[in-house]
Protein backbone atom coordinates (compact mmCIF):
# COMPACT_ATOMS: atom_id res chain seq x y z
CA UNK A 1 0.00 0.00 0.00
CA UNK A 2 2.81 2.44 0.73
CA UNK A 3 6.43 2.69 -1.04
CA UNK A 4 8.91 4.74 0.13
CA UNK A 5 11.85 3.74 -2.93
CA UNK A 6 11.97 6.94 -3.86
CA UNK A 7 11.30 9.00 -1.04
CA UNK A 8 13.65 12.00 0.00
CA UNK A 9 14.15 14.11 2.99
CA UNK A 10 13.75 17.82 2.14
CA UNK A 11 13.62 19.33 5.20
CA UNK A 12 14.76 18.67 8.93
CA UNK A 13 14.14 20.53 11.95
CA UNK A 14 15.11 19.38 15.19
CA UNK A 15 14.61 19.96 18.97
CA UNK A 16 14.68 18.90 22.67
CA UNK A 17 11.14 18.22 24.36
CA UNK A 18 11.71 17.72 28.36
CA UNK A 19 8.90 16.22 30.62
CA UNK A 20 7.38 20.13 31.71
CA UNK A 21 5.67 18.54 35.26
CA UNK A 22 9.98 17.68 36.31
CA UNK A 23 10.26 20.98 35.01
CA UNK A 24 12.89 20.35 32.54
CA UNK A 25 13.67 22.38 29.19
CA UNK A 26 12.25 23.32 26.32
CA UNK A 27 15.18 23.66 23.77
CA UNK A 28 14.36 25.00 20.62
CA UNK A 29 17.01 24.66 17.59
CA UNK A 30 17.84 28.05 15.68
CA UNK A 31 17.89 26.67 12.56
CA UNK A 32 16.99 23.72 10.10
CA UNK A 33 19.51 20.43 9.61
CA UNK A 34 21.03 19.94 6.74
CA UNK A 35 22.26 16.32 6.50
CA UNK A 36 25.02 15.42 4.14
CA UNK A 37 24.36 12.39 1.50
CA UNK A 38 25.19 9.39 3.62
CA UNK A 39 23.84 11.12 7.16
CA UNK A 40 20.58 11.53 4.98
CA UNK A 41 20.40 7.76 4.28
CA UNK A 42 20.58 7.46 7.97
CA UNK A 43 18.05 9.00 8.94
CA UNK A 44 15.52 8.33 6.44
CA UNK A 45 15.59 4.12 7.34
CA UNK A 46 15.65 5.09 10.77
CA UNK A 47 12.67 7.08 10.30
CA UNK A 48 10.77 4.18 8.15
CA UNK A 49 11.71 1.19 8.50
CA UNK A 50 9.51 0.70 11.36
CA UNK A 51 6.07 1.57 10.31
CA UNK A 52 3.92 -1.30 9.22
CA UNK A 53 1.78 -0.22 6.55
CA UNK A 54 -1.64 -2.26 7.43
CA UNK A 55 -2.73 -0.28 9.75
CA UNK A 56 -3.86 3.77 9.61
CA UNK A 57 -5.50 6.56 11.33
CA UNK A 58 -6.66 10.22 10.83
CA UNK A 59 -5.82 13.13 13.17
CA UNK A 60 -9.22 14.03 14.75
CA UNK A 61 -10.51 17.66 13.70
CA UNK A 62 -14.52 17.30 14.57
CA UNK A 63 -14.59 19.64 17.82
CA UNK A 64 -15.13 23.52 16.52
CA UNK A 65 -13.92 24.50 20.17
CA UNK A 66 -10.93 22.99 20.34
CA UNK A 67 -8.98 22.35 16.82
CA UNK A 68 -6.64 19.86 16.64
CA UNK A 69 -3.39 21.60 16.63
CA UNK A 70 -1.19 18.96 14.77
CA UNK A 71 -3.86 19.52 12.06
CA UNK A 72 -3.61 23.21 11.31
CA UNK A 73 0.41 22.75 11.33
CA UNK A 74 0.70 20.42 9.24
CA UNK A 75 -1.77 22.00 6.64
CA UNK A 76 -0.31 25.47 7.12
CA UNK A 77 3.33 23.09 6.13
CA UNK A 78 1.75 21.11 3.01
CA UNK A 79 0.38 24.93 1.74
CA UNK A 80 3.80 26.03 1.62
CA UNK A 81 6.70 23.55 2.64
CA UNK A 82 8.79 26.73 3.69
CA UNK A 83 7.21 27.33 6.92
CA UNK A 84 8.22 24.10 8.28
CA UNK A 85 10.77 25.18 10.51
CA UNK A 86 8.25 27.71 12.48
CA UNK A 87 5.94 25.00 12.17
CA UNK A 88 7.77 22.73 13.82
CA UNK A 89 8.69 24.91 16.92
CA UNK A 90 4.94 25.53 16.91
CA UNK A 91 4.61 21.39 17.28
CA UNK A 92 7.59 21.16 19.98
CA UNK A 93 5.77 23.68 22.29
CA UNK A 94 2.13 21.65 21.62
CA UNK A 95 4.52 18.73 22.49
CA UNK A 96 5.97 19.89 25.52
CA UNK A 97 2.51 21.57 26.60
CA UNK A 98 1.34 17.60 26.64
CA UNK A 99 4.09 16.44 28.25
CA UNK A 100 2.94 16.29 32.15
CA UNK A 101 2.48 12.89 32.15
CA UNK A 102 4.96 11.45 35.25
CA UNK A 103 6.44 8.53 33.00
CA UNK A 104 6.81 10.77 29.57
CA UNK A 105 10.87 10.80 28.71
CA UNK A 106 12.36 13.75 27.42
CA UNK A 107 14.09 13.38 24.06
CA UNK A 108 14.64 14.51 20.89
CA UNK A 109 11.89 15.84 18.86
CA UNK A 110 11.97 15.94 14.63
CA UNK A 111 9.88 17.18 12.21
CA UNK A 112 10.36 16.12 8.75
CA UNK A 113 9.38 17.10 5.10
CA UNK A 114 9.44 13.84 3.21
CA UNK A 115 8.93 13.99 -0.72
CA UNK A 116 7.80 11.81 -3.28
CA UNK A 117 5.62 8.58 -0.82
CA UNK A 118 3.21 6.21 -2.80
CA UNK A 119 -0.06 5.66 -1.09
CA UNK A 120 -2.42 3.52 -2.98
CA UNK A 121 -0.79 4.41 -6.06
CA UNK A 122 -0.99 8.17 -5.75
CA UNK A 123 2.65 10.11 -5.48
CA UNK A 124 2.43 12.38 -2.23
CA UNK A 125 4.48 13.78 0.46
CA UNK A 126 4.12 13.59 4.13
CA UNK A 127 5.21 15.56 7.07
CA UNK A 128 6.97 13.13 9.47
CA UNK A 129 7.14 13.71 13.78
CA UNK A 130 9.46 11.35 15.72
CA UNK A 131 10.34 11.54 19.02
CA UNK A 132 14.00 9.35 20.39
CA UNK A 133 13.53 8.50 23.95
CA UNK A 134 16.49 6.24 24.71
CA UNK A 135 19.98 5.81 24.81
CA UNK A 136 21.85 3.06 24.43
CA UNK A 137 25.66 2.43 24.94
CA UNK A 138 27.97 1.80 22.04
CA UNK A 139 31.39 0.57 21.85
CA UNK A 140 34.27 2.36 19.52
CA UNK A 141 37.13 1.03 18.24
CA UNK A 142 39.89 3.14 17.05
CA UNK A 143 43.46 2.57 16.10
CA UNK A 144 46.29 4.53 17.20
CA UNK A 145 49.98 4.35 17.42
CA UNK A 146 49.93 1.08 16.18
CA UNK A 147 47.96 0.02 18.59
CA UNK A 148 43.81 -1.09 18.95
CA UNK A 149 41.39 1.41 21.05
CA UNK A 150 38.19 0.78 22.81
CA UNK A 151 35.54 3.28 23.93
CA UNK A 152 32.42 3.90 24.94
CA UNK A 153 30.03 6.24 24.13
CA UNK A 154 25.75 7.20 24.39
CA UNK A 155 23.65 7.51 21.10
CA UNK A 156 20.47 6.71 19.42
CA UNK A 157 19.92 3.69 18.12
CA UNK A 158 18.71 3.29 14.46
CA UNK A 159 17.10 0.28 14.70
CA UNK A 160 14.64 1.46 17.44
CA UNK A 161 12.55 4.66 17.01
CA UNK A 162 11.24 5.25 19.87
CA UNK A 163 7.76 7.11 18.62
CA UNK A 164 7.15 8.30 14.85
CA UNK A 165 3.72 9.40 12.60
CA UNK A 166 3.88 9.86 9.22
CA UNK A 167 0.97 12.56 7.99
CA UNK A 168 0.58 11.80 4.03
CA UNK A 169 -0.96 14.78 2.20
CA UNK A 170 -3.96 12.69 0.93
CA UNK A 171 -7.62 12.50 2.50
CA UNK A 172 -7.38 16.16 4.30
CA UNK A 173 -10.91 16.45 4.63
CA UNK A 174 -11.14 12.89 6.88
CA UNK A 175 -7.95 13.98 8.77
CA UNK A 176 -4.94 13.17 6.29
CA UNK A 177 -3.99 9.98 6.34
CA UNK A 178 -1.43 9.01 9.07
CA UNK A 179 0.30 5.90 10.08
CA UNK A 180 2.04 5.35 13.95
CA UNK A 181 5.00 3.72 15.74
CA UNK A 182 4.77 3.75 19.42
CA UNK A 183 7.08 1.68 20.90
CA UNK A 184 6.38 2.02 24.64
CA UNK A 185 3.37 -0.17 25.46
CA UNK A 186 2.81 1.35 28.94
CA UNK A 187 -0.95 2.88 28.49
CA UNK A 188 0.31 6.29 29.97
CA UNK A 189 2.46 6.93 27.98
CA UNK A 190 0.88 5.67 24.63
CA UNK A 191 -1.85 7.98 25.56
CA UNK A 192 0.05 11.20 25.80
CA UNK A 193 1.26 10.75 22.14
CA UNK A 194 -1.55 9.30 20.59
CA UNK A 195 -4.26 11.00 21.81
CA UNK A 196 -2.87 14.10 23.84
CA UNK A 197 -0.55 15.05 21.30
CA UNK A 198 -1.29 14.00 17.57
CA UNK A 199 -5.73 13.22 18.42
CA UNK A 200 -5.73 10.60 16.18
CA UNK A 201 -8.83 8.09 15.66
CA UNK A 202 -8.66 4.90 13.56
CA UNK A 203 -9.20 5.61 10.03
CA UNK A 204 -12.98 3.63 9.23
CA UNK A 205 -11.02 1.08 6.70
CA UNK A 206 -11.54 -2.86 6.41
CA UNK A 207 -8.46 -3.13 8.53
CA UNK A 208 -10.34 -1.29 11.16
CA UNK A 209 -13.44 -3.40 10.84
CA UNK A 210 -11.88 -6.69 10.58
CA UNK A 211 -9.92 -6.07 13.62
CA UNK A 212 -13.15 -4.74 15.33
CA UNK A 213 -14.95 -7.57 13.97
CA UNK A 214 -12.21 -10.35 15.60
CA UNK A 215 -12.44 -8.92 18.69
CA UNK A 216 -16.23 -8.86 18.87
CA UNK A 217 -16.09 -12.77 18.11
CA UNK A 218 -13.32 -13.68 20.53
CA UNK A 219 -14.93 -10.95 23.44
CA UNK A 220 -18.25 -12.83 23.29
CA UNK A 221 -16.73 -16.45 23.21
CA UNK A 222 -14.57 -15.79 25.76
CA UNK A 223 -16.88 -13.47 27.95
CA UNK A 224 -20.46 -13.85 27.30
CA UNK A 225 -21.01 -17.10 26.62
CA UNK A 226 -19.64 -18.31 29.78
CA UNK A 227 -22.26 -16.41 31.42
CA UNK A 228 -25.21 -17.06 29.63
CA UNK A 229 -24.84 -20.66 28.63
CA UNK A 230 -22.87 -23.94 29.91
CA UNK A 231 -19.94 -23.99 27.65
CA UNK A 232 -16.77 -25.45 28.34
CA UNK A 233 -13.29 -24.35 27.67
CA UNK A 234 -12.87 -27.18 24.99
CA UNK A 235 -16.01 -25.91 23.24
CA UNK A 236 -14.94 -22.39 23.89
CA UNK A 237 -11.48 -23.26 21.91
CA UNK A 238 -13.34 -25.14 19.20
CA UNK A 239 -15.26 -22.43 18.48
CA UNK A 240 -12.67 -19.48 18.40
CA UNK A 241 -10.41 -21.42 16.13
CA UNK A 242 -13.91 -21.77 13.75
CA UNK A 243 -14.64 -18.14 14.11
CA UNK A 244 -10.57 -17.36 12.57
CA UNK A 245 -11.10 -20.27 9.77
CA UNK A 246 -13.86 -18.07 8.98
CA UNK A 247 -12.06 -14.62 8.60
CA UNK A 248 -9.34 -16.85 6.49
CA UNK A 249 -11.24 -18.73 4.52
CA UNK A 250 -13.89 -16.21 3.27
CA UNK A 251 -13.30 -12.70 1.38
CA UNK A 252 -16.20 -10.95 2.78
CA UNK A 253 -17.88 -10.90 6.84
CA UNK A 254 -20.99 -10.95 6.87
CA UNK A 255 -22.92 -11.14 10.70
CA UNK A 256 -25.93 -13.38 9.52
CA UNK A 257 -23.51 -15.81 8.13
CA UNK A 258 -21.29 -15.52 10.66
CA UNK A 259 -23.52 -16.51 13.40
CA UNK A 260 -25.50 -19.26 11.83
CA UNK A 261 -22.21 -21.24 10.70
CA UNK A 262 -19.94 -20.44 13.88
CA UNK A 263 -22.64 -20.62 16.50
CA UNK A 264 -25.39 -22.39 15.00
CA UNK A 265 -27.77 -22.39 17.90
CA UNK A 266 -30.84 -19.78 17.76
CA UNK A 267 -29.95 -18.69 21.39
CA UNK A 268 -26.45 -18.15 21.10
CA UNK A 269 -27.67 -16.40 17.68
CA UNK A 270 -29.96 -13.87 19.18
CA UNK A 271 -27.01 -13.61 22.27
CA UNK A 272 -24.52 -12.26 19.65
CA UNK A 273 -26.88 -9.82 18.82
CA UNK A 274 -27.47 -8.43 21.44
CA UNK A 275 -23.83 -8.68 22.91
CA UNK A 276 -23.12 -6.68 19.12
CA UNK A 277 -25.40 -3.70 20.78
CA UNK A 278 -23.45 -3.34 24.06
CA UNK A 279 -19.84 -3.83 22.15
CA UNK A 280 -20.82 -0.91 19.75
CA UNK A 281 -21.72 1.32 22.49
CA UNK A 282 -17.73 1.16 23.44
CA UNK A 283 -16.01 0.17 19.87
CA UNK A 284 -18.14 1.88 16.89
CA UNK A 285 -18.00 -1.45 14.93
CA UNK A 286 -18.39 -1.28 10.87
CA UNK A 287 -21.28 -2.42 8.78
CA UNK A 288 -22.49 -5.68 8.98
CA UNK A 289 -20.90 -6.70 6.09
CA UNK A 290 -17.39 -5.64 4.65
CA UNK A 291 -14.22 -7.02 2.67
CA UNK A 292 -11.86 -8.96 5.21
CA UNK A 293 -8.50 -7.00 5.87
CA UNK A 294 -6.03 -10.34 5.63
CA UNK A 295 -3.41 -8.54 7.10
CA UNK A 296 -6.06 -7.40 10.03
CA UNK A 297 -6.30 -11.22 10.41
CA UNK A 298 -2.99 -12.00 10.84
CA UNK A 299 -2.22 -9.14 13.38
CA UNK A 300 -5.18 -10.36 15.02
CA UNK A 301 -4.96 -14.12 15.30
CA UNK A 302 -2.88 -13.84 17.80
CA UNK A 303 -4.61 -13.33 20.41
CA UNK A 304 -7.18 -16.05 19.62
CA UNK A 305 -5.31 -18.26 21.77
CA UNK A 306 -7.03 -21.95 21.41
CA UNK A 307 -5.23 -22.92 25.10
CA UNK A 308 -7.54 -25.16 28.32
CA UNK A 309 -5.20 -24.56 31.43
CA UNK A 310 -5.37 -27.28 33.50
CA UNK A 311 -4.05 -26.20 37.05
CA UNK A 312 -0.26 -25.65 36.85
CA UNK A 313 0.48 -28.77 35.22
CA UNK A 314 -0.80 -28.75 31.64
CA UNK A 315 -1.51 -26.56 28.73
CA UNK A 316 -4.02 -28.05 26.06
CA UNK A 317 -3.55 -26.44 22.69
CA UNK A 318 -6.57 -27.18 20.88
CA UNK A 319 -5.81 -26.06 17.20
CA UNK A 320 -9.17 -28.14 15.24
CA UNK A 321 -11.34 -31.65 15.02
CA UNK A 322 -13.33 -30.88 18.30
CA UNK A 323 -14.40 -34.57 17.59
CA UNK A 324 -10.82 -35.79 19.49
CA UNK A 325 -11.00 -34.40 23.08
CA UNK A 326 -13.69 -35.94 26.11
CA UNK A 327 -14.24 -34.00 29.17
CA UNK A 328 -15.37 -36.11 32.29
CA UNK A 329 -15.20 -36.54 35.56
CA UNK A 330 -13.39 -39.36 37.71
CA UNK A 331 -15.72 -39.80 41.06
CA UNK A 332 -13.49 -41.80 42.23
CA UNK A 333 -10.36 -39.43 42.71
CA UNK A 334 -12.84 -36.26 43.09
CA UNK A 335 -11.28 -34.72 39.72
CA UNK A 336 -11.95 -33.76 35.94
CA UNK A 337 -10.18 -35.32 33.00
CA UNK A 338 -9.51 -34.84 29.48
CA UNK A 339 -9.09 -37.57 27.10
CA UNK A 340 -7.12 -37.07 23.87
CA UNK A 341 -7.40 -38.79 20.44
CA UNK A 342 -4.55 -38.60 18.36
CA UNK A 343 -2.78 -41.03 15.43
CA UNK A 344 1.16 -39.81 15.70
CA UNK A 345 2.92 -38.77 18.65
CA UNK A 346 6.04 -36.63 18.28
Amino acid sequence: MISTEETTLEQLALHYVGNKSREEALFLSGSVITPDERLNETILAYFLNPFRWDEFYNLSNEDDFSPNEVYEAVTMIFDDPECLFEQSKQLSKLLYEKSTRPNIKDGEFYVAYLKDLIVEDELTDAVGLFKSEHKDTFLKVSRSNGNLLINSDEGININMLDKGCLIFNTEKERGYLVSIVDNINRREEAVYWREDFLNIIPRNDNFYQTKNALNLCRDYVIKQMPAEFEVNKADQADMLNRSVNYFKENETFNFEDYSEKILQQPEAIRSFKDFKTSFREEYPFPDDEFAISAPAVKRQQKVFKSVIKLDKNFHIYVHGNRQWIERGFDEAIGMHYYKLYYDKES
